[in-house]
Formats: C-alpha cells, sequence, structure tokens
C-alpha cells in the first residue's frame, strides 16, 4: 500500500495491526499513553540545545528525529481513528477558532 495522505495512513495501521492483533490494546488510554512517551522522546533530541543547535541537525540526528515524528504521527492518527475523529477537520476547526483568538495585526502602511 502506498501511503499519500492521512487516509492511507489510516488505513496502513489499521492493516498493520489487525495482522499482529494489536487493536486490542489499542484503547484512547493507552494511544495517548503511548504517545505521550513518543513525544517525550521526541523533545529529548532537543533538549538543552541552543535556538542555533536545534535548527542545524546533522543528517544522524535528523533521521533519529523523522523516525520519533513518524511515531508521533503514527499514535496520534491512531487515536485519532478510535475515537472517530477526522484529524483534518479537527486542525482546520482549530485554526479557525485560533485566527478569532490570536487575529493578525492589521497591516499599517
Amino acid at each position: 500500500m502506498t501511503i499519500t495522505d492521512l487516509t492511507t495512513l489510516r488505513d496502513a495501521l489499521r492493516e498493520f495491526c489487525k495482522a499482529r492483533d494489536w487493536h486490542q490494546y489499542h484503547t484512547p488510554k493507552n494511544l495517548v499513553m503511548a504517545l505521550s512517551v513518543e513525544a517525550a522522546e521526541l523533545v529529548e533530541h532537543f533538549q538543552w540545545a541552543t535556538p542555533e543547535e536545534s535548527l542545524a541537525l546533522s543528517n544522524e540526528k535528523l533521521a533519529e528525529v523523522a523516525d520519533e515524528i513518524a511515531d508521533v504521527l503514527i499514535y496520534l492518527t491512531e487515536l485519532a481513528d478510535v475515537l472517530d475523529i477526522d484529524p483534518i477537520a479537527a486542525a482546520r476547526a482549530k485554526i479557525i477558532k485560533n485566527a478569532i483568538k490570536y487575529p493578525a495585526p492589521e497591516n499599517k502602511s
């Protein structure tokens, strides 16, 4: 299966978990705990780095960060799937809420 968007990622994760009978463990509680752990592992790569260092990762470090981003995305996608939340629709709604809460400054020409 070619994964090109969140829908095909979700479908691939469904197949992957089904083949291993993991759905029984993928409750919202377990998924959010796993997501938290993976997010913390992502944070570790930047802990104590200066802003400049965080923008200039070595290829090896960048690959490690990419793996952690993938783990976070996987668990987040599975959590959204279990809760029947469309993450794109949720993000779109949140951007609208944020635009109202934090309006852009008017251009002063």
